[in-house]
């Protein structure tokens, strides 16, 4: 009951509102991500209710919003044209299952990989993709719809100034839909972006072959969709850390994705994530427990269900103006004025995850890209290793190493002696480095061999423990350290 408690009525008027705001925001969204994967606008509704409501209590990440999402619908075309709307749902039961084994293997650690470079790149060239998804709707719009945007921009911005106990985003929608049914004006509505049906969704079980065959189609679009959700899922719940202070249980998160995206394909829905649009707006609107996200969903099938006529008269107008909202509110701005002070590599690395983003429309490719080449920059950064040598009392030479050993280092560790000219004594002193794996063993192999070719003798000292023990255990010949 205390988790119950804690978890959905601690913040309630707050929650309430902010998940009101999102229901509203919800809409033409998962119209458009359903005409985005080729399939009815009510899938993507569907889908939108039953993995918000269910990530509600399953989750690990309180106040964050998860519905269906573009970095998911990108991929859920060539499956529909080539296999159906049936072997969707079969797939998005296949990616919850591939997710919950995914967090209970605790891949929620991936996120300790991302750099803050990537974090970065991935929060702008979403703010960016956000801002340019709202573009199409200008298009052939009239000097009202301007008007609208502009007016909805005004009411959210200076409406907390009057008072901050209703989230202005969700007065401006309110407010610009009146004015828009007063006055019977000229444009796009939520009604012209799809049919919205108001019916419940239904319990189906996807209408399948259940053969290994089957299996094997859909696995590779499953395993994608898996590896996609969650990388946008664990990104955005970093980011909701962030602006609450507060922490989540990452592992948790992923299971409860897959269950979420188990049940929504069983219930007409395609798969989803963590949406950080949605999740800013719920969270700046003041929404922190599970009850906003729970909110969101229910009053999502309140207003599809009960208030059909009315969302259809929302104008799209009110929903861009809050999009762009986001969009300024969700890019990183402080990173432009930093950007000469940071590190060279990771003002590239950010810049090069922005671009690909927004070029591909893909988050998990962007960021993957990202750490790989943060993991480049890195290795070209430990890469460096050197000796300084001094005669020591007894006449013997002292290599004092400093530097990484590992395979990025263990030609030029090789090449740091010199073999010939050196005296019958020398040491090799590892006190200001440490070996990592067999390739720099292999080394100090190497350079012990060359020595001992040459009948000269070597000491090696200083190995920490861990170095010690990696040594021990591959084994190194004719060591003799002190």
């Amino acid at each position: 009951m205390n988790w119950i408690k804690q978890g959905f009525f601690s913040n309630v008027r707050k929650d309430i509102l902010s998940g009101l705001t999102v229901a509203f925001a919800l809409i033409p969204e998962a119209i458009a991500f359903s005409i985005m994967a080729g399939v009815d606008p009510m899938v993507g509704l569907y889908a939108s209710f039953v993995i918000a409501v269910s990530i509600s209590f399953f989750g690990g990440r309180p106040g964050m919003i998860s519905a269906a999402t573009g970095a998911m619908a990108s991929l859920m075309g060539p499956i529909v044209a080539k296999y159906g709307i049936e072997y969707l749902f079969a797939t998005t039961v296949l990616t919850g299952i591939l997710q919950w084994i995914m967090g209970a293997l605790k891949f929620g650690r991936f996120i300790t990989f991302i750099p803050q470079s990537v974090i970065v790149g991935f929060v702008n060239a979403l703010a960016i993709v956000i801002f340019m998804a709202q573009l199409p709707n200008f298009e052939g719009a009239t000097w009202i719809m301007y008007l609208m945007v502009a007016a909805t921009l005004l009411i959210i911005y200076l409406f907390p100034l009057l008072t901050k106990a209703v989230p202005s985003a969700l007065v401006a929608i309110i407010v610009m839909t009146i004015i828009s049914v007063l006055t019977h004006a000229d444009v796009r509505t939520v009604g012209d972006m799809g049919t919205i049906t108001q019916s419940l969704p239904a319990f189906h079980v996807p209408s399948v072959p259940l053969s290994f065959h089957m299996f094997l189609t859909i696995l590779p679009y499953a395993l994608a969709l898996a590896v996609v959700g969650m990388t946008e899922t664990l990104l955005t719940a970093n980011l909701v850390d962030e602006l609450t202070d507060t922490g989540s249980n990452k592992n948790r998160e992923i299971k409860g994705q897959g269950i979420a995206n188990i049940l929504t394909g069983f219930f007409g829905g395609m798969a989803g994530c963590a949406m950080i649009g949605q999740t800013v707006i719920n969270v700046k609107s003041g929404g922190r427990s599970r009850l906003s996200t729970f909110i969101a969903g229910a009053f999502l099938l309140f207003l599809i269900l009960v208030l059909g006529d009315v969302v259809r008269q929302v104008p799209m107008a009110a929903l861009v103006g809050v999009m762009i909202m986001v969009s300024v509110g969700t890019f990183d701005w402080h990173s432009l004025r930093t950007m000469n002070k940071v590190p060279l590599g990771d003002t590239i690395v950010m810049v090069v995850t922005v671009v690909i983003v927004v070029a591909t429309s893909n988050l998990a490719i962007g960021v993957v890209t990202g750490v790989i080449l943060s993991a480049l920059n890195f290795g070209w950064k430990m890469a460096r290793i050197h000796a300084q040598t001094h005669i020591d009392e007894h006449g013997v030479k002292v290599y004092e190493i400093k530097g990484q050993m590992f395979f990025g280092t263990m030609n030029h560790f090789v090449h740091l002696f010199h073999y010939q000219e050196d005296p019958e004594q020398i040491a090799i002193d590892f006190s200001h480095s440490h070996v990592w794996d067999q390739s720099g063993v292999n080394a100090v192999s190497k350079v012990l061999a060359k020595y001992e070719a040459l009948d000269k003798k070597v000491a090696v000292r200083g190995l920490n423990p861990e170095s010690q023990r990696i040594i021990d255990k591959i084994g190194v010949a004719s060591v003799s350290s002190h």
